[in-house]
């Protein structure tokens, strides 16, 4: 099928007509809403992190509930259509396309792919399970673990207006994305009065996501001049500018949600460290869905156990699949697989980070070796929690 390419920069004058428009309408109709007006009845859920981090994995522990429409890294189509500009120039598009998005408005796809399309020109459409299972496709049940490969095999050719039916079907919205380096960015998003939204913040240790980015070098060339401003061309990152930036976005945002937060935060911010996930899944877990207004079930709970407890890291091949692995082993690989020299560069680039998010530095190789050294540190009393929240007045 012939695809008609549309040049960037009338995408984004398209995106930023949209925008207007949109405040122009939020303007006249926030006017007349009361200010106590009830919640929206659907729960939205943002999985914000970078890329190798275990965002995928978090996203399956979301996209395999019932009660979850799940879509991972929709803002995909907006840094391919317009992979010239910067992250932050992208900013804006990425945001009013995920607010779409939880608003179960599909057709803000329109301006990325322009013709007639079916759920598998949705990027990474098969990993969710709200659209393997009925209204959207009617070869899985809700209740129904599902596949990536069963689900391309049998629900690939439904139609693309499948995504939004469905959608509309679910009380949670849970989006996964690693297209945002600035939580003040969501902040319209975080007192839009049409949205229930809460923020998972998922973070890991800059030198294990280092290790896994090299599983995916080639995969990640274009996301990373991107992030650098390259002006479309492909980049490696061999000097770790690229994970300069995400460690410092990561600082920022932990920042932003911990030091004298906006009170429209309270409630709706959660940090994750994967090392923590992975260690004590369940509980973990059982931490997260209590924050997203969900429950375990005894399907859930038998699930999570065998992808966690599989044997050894995971292959090569399987760097952006969610396969049966020994979780713990996969959170650890990088003291084995890295240099010492690899390290040091990592932790002088990203020391804020891994102080900050509570990981301990290596001085010497024999320290990084050694895996009866933990270096995942317990959890401060200082390290937040809205449970101690007390805003000032």
């Amino acid at each position: 099928m012939a695809r008609i390419r549309i040049p960037s920069t009338i995408v984004i004058l398209f995106v930023m007509v949209q925008t207007g428009f949109l405040l122009f309408m939020y303007a006249r109709y926030s006017s007349f809403i009361p200010q106590s007006e009830e919640k929206p009845s659907q729960v939205h859920i943002l999985i914000l992190s970078s890329w190798r981090s275990g965002s995928s994995f978090v996203g399956q522990l979301f996209s395999q509930h019932p009660s979850v429409f799940y879509l991972m890294e929709p803002a995909w189509h907006v840094w391919v259509t317009m992979y010239q500009n910067s992250a932050k120039v992208l900013h804006m598009a990425v945001r009013d396309l995920v607010r779409s998005v939880f608003l179960c408005d599909m057709s803000v796809f329109d301006a990325y792919m322009p013709w007639k399309r079916n759920l598998s020109d949705l990027f990474q459409w098969a990993v969710s399970r709200a659209l393997c299972s009925a209204p959207a496709c009617d070869s899985f049940q809700r209740t129904d673990i599902t596949s990536e490969m069963a689900c391309k095999t049998l629900c690939g050719r439904y139609p693309f207006s499948k995504v939004e039916e469905a959608c509309k079907t679910y009380s949670h919205v849970v989006i996964k994305e690693v297209r945002f380096f600035d939580l003040k960015v969501l902040y319209p998003l975080l007192t839009d009065p049409s949205l229930n939204l809460k923020i998972i913040h998922l973070v890991r240790d800059p030198r294990a996501v280092v290790k896994s980015r090299e599983q995916s070098v080639k995969a990640l060339a274009r996301d990373n001049g991107i992030v650098l401003s390259t002006n479309g061309t492909k980049v490696e990152d061999g000097k770790y500018k690229v994970m300069q930036e995400i460690c410092r976005s990561h600082v920022q945002i932990y920042e932003t949600a911990t030091l004298k937060p906006p009170n429209f935060l309270k409630d709706r911010y959660l940090m994750i460290r994967f090392e923590d996930l992975v260690k004590d899944p369940l509980s973990e877990i059982s931490e997260m869905y209590k924050f997203a207004d969900l429950s375990l079930t005894p399907t859930l709970k038998s699930w999570i156990y065998n992808i966690t407890h599989g044997q050894g890291p995971g292959k090569k091949r399987e760097a952006f699949k969610i396969t049966s692995r020994d979780a713990v082993s996969v959170s650890q690989a990088w003291r084995n697989v890295l240099s010492f020299q690899k390290i040091k560069k990592i932790q002088e680039v990203c020391k804020g980070a891994i102080n900050m998010l509570g990981y301990q530095l290596v001085g010497s190789e024999k320290e990084q070796r050694d895996l009866s050294l933990d270096l995942v540190l317990p959890r401060r009393q200082n390290q937040f929690s809205w449970s101690s929240f007390n805003p000032k007045h």
